[in-house]
């Protein structure tokens, strides 16, 4: 693995976020893939566990942070609207004392605007160190950068870091979606997340939206982003590209603040 980092053997896929009730373009979802040249594509869960563990996931989360920014410019150098960019962060990245210095580096190499930019991380983060976490989130909020809490709802939930974090998106987990129309308490517990998200000012995304029949339910409960298998699935640049050129897309000017 350490060695195709460095050959630059991984590669990027970009999954589309979409505003939900109106279907225009708010943004993409950076995801690592790894094409192994003797045992073929090798999934994200099998890989990044190891990363992890290793503290390869520190190199590496900055890499797929710097090839979305460059990729990002060339979007933009092809006369793409601006667009959200929304880039993982891991747990060991956040507590690197040097995560905003580094963080800085790739802002200033790449030329990208910070508010353009959504650093996506998990609810674990809390379990440690949280006071230097949040001040690590706070320096790169006040670079402009936006901050989204990923998976929300499973693992570690509690509403106290809602107000101590400088979080302005909540991503909803799959899993409140996939019996979303079997489980009646799955609809009450979204749309209590929903209603609690936007009461604290936070824009909601849906993860894992795959049929109209979830839509429709997401749609009712004022959601306002949704990401899925029914939009699209993750793609090359190339194929982003080609979207991109037939979508409408979000005024790029409400960027800052959605």
């Amino acid at each position: 693995m350490a060695h195709c980092l460095e050959q630059n053997k991984f590669h990027l896929h970009y999954q589309p976020q979409v505003d939900i009730k109106t279907g225009a373009l708010l943004g993409v979802e950076t995801l690592i893939r790894w094409h192994h040249p003797r045992l073929g594509l090798i999934s994200p869960a099998e890989f990044i566990p190891i990363a992890e563990q290793t503290g390869l996931i520190v190199p590496m989360g900055y890499w797929v942070l710097q090839q979305s920014c460059l990729q990002y410019q060339r979007w933009l150098s092809q006369d793409i609207p601006p667009f959200k960019l929304s880039v993982n962060l891991s747990l060991r990245q956040l507590q690197e004392q040097n995560l905003v210095t580094e963080i800085k580096n790739i802002v200033n190499q790449t030329k990208i605007n910070c508010q353009q930019i959504t650093l996506e991380v998990t609810e674990s983060l809390m379990l440690y160190e949280p006071g230097e976490t949040i001040n690590r989130l706070n320096q790169l909020n006040d670079m402009g950068i936006q901050i989204a809490i990923d998976d929300f709802g499973v693992g570690y939930s509690s509403l106290s870091y809602l107000k101590d974090l400088p979080l302005q998106t909540l991503k909803i987990d799959k899993s409140f979606l996939d019996d979303l129309l079997a489980k009646e308490k799955n609809q009450v517990i979204l749309q209590t997340i929903i209603e609690l998200g936007h009461r604290l000012g936070l824009k909601i995304v849906a993860e894992g939206v795959e049929s109209l029949e979830q839509l429709a339910v997401l749609k009712s409960m004022d959601c306002d982003y949704g990401q899925g298998y029914l939009f699209s699935r993750p793609l090359t640049d190339q194929d982003a590209t080609a979207l991109f050129r037939t979508s409408s897309f979000l005024e790029s000017h409400p960027l800052a603040t959605v």
